[in-house]
C-alpha cells in the first residue's frame, strides 16, 4: 500500500519523475548485499531498505531514485512489526537520515553474524555456483576474540576513524552516501585509544578531514590532518601525546609535521611498522585472527616457495618467512610504495623474504616464476580478477590462502579459481567489523584432482 507523499504537487513538479520522499508500507524480504535488505513498491519495483531487518513491515521513504529506476534505495523510517531480531540502537547517531558508519546498530550481534552469513552464502551461490558444504564453510560468521560484550554494550574495535569537518569546524561522520557532515560527540565503535585523543572536542576550522589511528601492538597515535586548500594547519593540541601528519594539497603525499612518521603493530610475535597512514587490520584482533587462519590453512613447510600477493607492509610473508626454514622463500609484492618500504624494513632479518614494488598484474609475470608451493592473496576490494587469477591457477601451488574483505569479489574470484581447476577447501569468515555489514573471509583452495 502506498502512503500519503511527503512532497507537496509544486515539489513533484520540479523534481519530475523523482520518487525521493515517497512512502511505501512494505514487508521486507532477505539481507542483501550492502547493508539493507530487499522488498518491493505497490507496482513492484526493487527496494534497497536500510534500518530494517527480514520479516518486518515497515513504512519505507525513498531517498534515491525515480519511476524508471532499476532499484530505488529507502531508510525504514517507521516499524509496523518489528523482527525479534530487532533492538534499540545503542548509537544516539544511528537511523535514517544519520550518520552512515554502521548498517547493523537495530540488530542483535548474533543477528547480525547470521545476516553476514547469509549474504556470503547467497554471493557464494550466485557468483560462484557453490553451496556452504562445497566450500567447506558451516555456515557461522565467528566473532572476533573480546567482541561478546553484556547487553547494550557496543564493541569499542575501530583503531582508524577518519573524522568529516563540517563548515563550522566541527569533527563528525559522513551521512550515507552522502558529503553531508553528521557532528558527534562520540564515537561508539572506536578503539579507546582513539576516542582518547578527544577529536570531537576541538575546533578544525579550515581541515576537510582529520583522521584518528591507534596502534594496538604500541602506544603509537597519529592524526593526519586533510586541511581544505589554502588552509594553515592548526596547533594540535589533544589529550593524549600523538603524532602528526598532513595530507598535500599538491599532490596527495602525506608528510610528517611532528612525530613519528609511523605506527608501530604487533602481530604472530613479530612487530611491524605502518608509516604514512598505510594498511593494517582495523579491528586490534584482525592481524592474529586471520594470520592463524592462513597459517593453519596453508600449514607451511621447511624449504617451501611462496607467493604473498597485495603483501601490504608484510604481515603474511613474515609469518610464512618464519615458517619455511633456511631453504626457503617467499616473495612480496604490493603497489604502495610506502608499504612496501616498510614490508622491506619489518621483514629484513629474513633473508629469504623479497618485496618488488609493483601491480601484482604487472610485476608477476615479470618475475619468470613458473611454479611455487604456497599462495597468499590479500587483494582490495575489487578482487584480484580474472587474469591475475588464471596466472596463480598456473603455477600449481599446493595450498592457496584467499583473504576477501567482500563476499562478492571472493565469489567472482573462486569461480575463476574453479576454471583454472582448483576447488575450495574450507571457507571461515569472521566478524571483524561489528556494527557494519563488511566481514572478513578466509578461502583456502587446492587442486581439484589430487594428482596435481
Amino acid at each position: 500500500m502506498q502512503n500519503e507523499s511527503t512532497s507537496s504537487p509544486a515539489e513533484d513538479s520540479q523534481t519530475g519523475d523523482s520518487l525521493i520522499g515517497e512512502e511505501y508500507e512494505v514487508e521486507v524480504g532477505p539481507v542483501a548485499h550492502g547493508g539493507h535488505c530487499i522488498a518491493r513498491t505497490s507496482e513492484g519495483q526493487v527496494l534497497f531498505v536500510r534500518h530494517t531487518l527480514p520479516g518486518e513491515k515497515v513504512i519505507a521513504r525513498i531517498t534515491d531514485g525515480d519511476k524508471d529506476s532499476r532499484f530505488l534505495r529507502a531508510d525504514a523510517v517507521t516499524i509496523i512489526e518489528p523482527s525479534k531480531d530487532r533492538v534499540e540502537a545503542p548509537c544516539p547517531y544511528a537511523g535514517p537520515g544519520k550518520c552512515g558508519g554502521c548498517d547493523w546498530q537495530h540488530a542483535k550481534p548474533g543477528a547480525q553474524r547470521r545476516l553476514k552469513g547469509e549474504v556470503i552464502a547467497e554471493q557464494l551461490q550466485r557468483l560462484a555456483g557453490l553451496t556452504p558444504e562445497e566450500a567447506g564453510w558451516d555456515g557461522t560468521v565467528m566473532p572476533a576474540e573480546g567482541d561478546k560484550l553484556p547487553k547494550g554494550e557496543v564493541p569499542a574495535w575501530r583503531t582508524r576513524v577518519q573524522y568529516a569537518i563540517d563548515e563550522n569546524g566541527r569533527a563528525g561522520l559522513r551521512k550515507h552516501r552522502s558529503h553531508d557532515v553528521e557532528p558527534i560527540e562520540h564515537c561508539m565503535i572506536a578503539a579507546p585509544g582513539v576516542s582518547e585523543l578527544g577529536i570531537e572536542k576541538r575546533d578544525w576550522t579550515g581541515m576537510a578531514s582529520v583522521e584518528a589511528i591507534t596502534a594496538t601492538g604500541s602506544n603509537d597515535r597519529q592524526v593526519i590532518l586533510t586541511p581544505k586548500p589554502g588552509a594553515r594547519l592548526p596547533l594540535v593540541e589533544l589529550d593524549k601525546p600523538v603524532s602528526v601528519l598532513r595530507v598535500d594539497e599538491r599532490d596527495g603525499g602525506i608528510h610528517r609535521v611532528h612525530g613519528r612518521g609511523f605506527v608501530r603493530e604487533r602481530a604472530d610475535d613479530r612487530t611491524y611498522r605502518v608509516g604514512s597512514g598505510g594498511f593494517w587490520q582495523v579491528h586490534p584482533q584482525a592481524a592474529n585472527t586471520l594470520v592463524r587462519a592462513v597459517m593453519q590453512g596453508l600449514l607451511p613447510r621447511k624449504n617451501d616457495m611462496a607467493l604473498d600477493l597485495y603483501c601490504g607492509v608484510g604481515l603474511f610473508a613474515g609469518a610464512i618467512g618464519q615458517r619455511i626454514g633456511e631453504k626457503g622463500a617467499v616473495l612480496g609484492i604490493e603497489s604502495g610504495k610506502r608499504a612496501v618500504e616498510d614490508a622491506r624494513h619489518n621483514l629484513q632479518d629474513l633473508d629469504r623474504v623479497r618485496i618488488e614494488h609493483g601491480k601484482v598484474e604487472q610485476i608477476l609475470p615479470r618475475t619468470g616464476i613458473t611454479e611455487c608451493d604456497l599462495i597468499v592473496l590479500d587483494p582490495p576490494r575489487a578482487g584480484a580478477g580474472k587474469q591475475t587469477v588464471k596466472h596463480l591457477a598456473g603455477l600449481g601451488a599446493r595450498r592457496i590462502a584467499y583473504v576477501a574483505c567482500d563476499p562478492a569479489a571472493l565469489a567472482r574470484d573462486l569461480a575463476y579459481f574453479r576454471e583454472g581447476g582448483y576447488k575450495v577447501r574450507t571457507l571461515r569468515a569472521f566478524d571483524l567489523f561489528p556494527m557494519t555489514h563488511h566481514v572478513e573471509c578466509v578461502a583456502i583452495l587446492e587442486p581439484a584432482t589430487k594428482g596435481a
